[in-house]
């Protein structure tokens, strides 16, 4: 199967003002969840005022957050797909395109890498100054290609943590210190409930991406027990919607584990997704 650009760029176009517009199906079910249980009248009351942002942000095609994000992509691309010349350059131009639409916030830093660094020249107005980050591309053995955006806020990044763990063949101390980690964090963040993200894998570049795929993949509505045994560590914390105290620290977690190596340390990147995240949609072609 052929695709061709303007396909391509449309479908990362629709998928970027999408993910930072609109909550997703399983992201609303787990908002309704945690306000039927929620006792704490001040946590309740974030938890509908946030439902309702994402509410008019649908509506009106307006961003869910003032920190419009970082543009993360996602390729994954079935073996039979035969991808034209020019196939990334035209994800870039849907996510410029995107960015000046949605619209994303002036956020693109000018000037060479010290002027970068020390924010000394000023900022783009544009919006689609923002670059991409670096494409991520998973083959997969079928015949399509999914396009996945993400838009990353900078609230979690900074909050975000790669580290070794030593395992002692035991998942359960990796899930339990990695949630301690996470748990040291939230108080920090400010704007809970959070999401929890974790990549495991062999180098810190791997686990990054996995955690990124997590985030990408992962379903609310679908927890495995050792996803709910990290967002149960991080509920116990009692910090609640912005901190406010209650019961729902975490609406959930995704979890994404790869490869491995014969060695005592797993690598874990860590992220906590902020109320709004993880803001992502895909767009399939084929």
């Amino acid at each position: 199967m052929r695709l061709c650009l303007d396909d391509i760029t449309e479908a990362t176009r629709y998928a970027l003002i999408q993910a930072g517009t609109t909550f997703r199906r399983d992201q609303i079910a787990a908002y309704q969840r945690a306000i039927k249980k929620e006792t704490n009248p001040n946590a309740r009351w974030v938890l509908e005022q946030l439902l309702e942002n994402a509410r008019i942000a649908k509506s009106k095609r307006l961003p869910l957050c003032d920190d419009t994000g970082i543009p993360h992509v996602l390729v994954d691309i079935g073996s039979d797909i035969d991808l034209p010349a020019g196939w990334l350059p035209a994800v870039q131009s849907g996510v410029a395109q995107g960015l000046n639409q949605m619209p994303g916030r002036p956020m693109a830093v000018r000037g060479d890498g010290v002027q970068r660094i020390e924010q000394s020249a000023g900022l783009y107005r544009n919006p689609a100054k923002v670059e991409l980050a670096p494409v991520i591309v998973r083959p997969v053995g079928k015949k399509r290609l999914t396009i996945h955006v993400l838009l990353l806020g900078g609230g979690p990044e900074i909050r975000a943590q790669t580290r070794r763990v030593f395992h002692r063949r035991s998942l359960e101390h990796v899930l339990d210190e990695t949630a301690s980690w996470i748990c040291d964090e939230v108080g920090s963040l400010g704007c809970t409930p959070i999401v929890a993200a974790m990549g495991i894998g062999r180098t810190q570049a791997e686990a990054g991406a996995l955690m990124l795929e997590a985030m990408a993949k992962g379903n609310l509505d679908r927890q495995s027990a050792w996803e709910d045994r990290v967002t149960k560590r991080i509920n116990q914390t009692l910090m609640g919607p912005l901190g406010l105290g209650g019961s729902t620290t975490a609406l959930g977690t995704f979890i994404k584990i790869g490869p491995t190596r014969a060695s005592g340390v797993r690598i874990v990147s860590m992220r906590p997704c902020c109320c709004v995240e993880p803001r992502r949609a895909s767009a399939r072609l084929g």
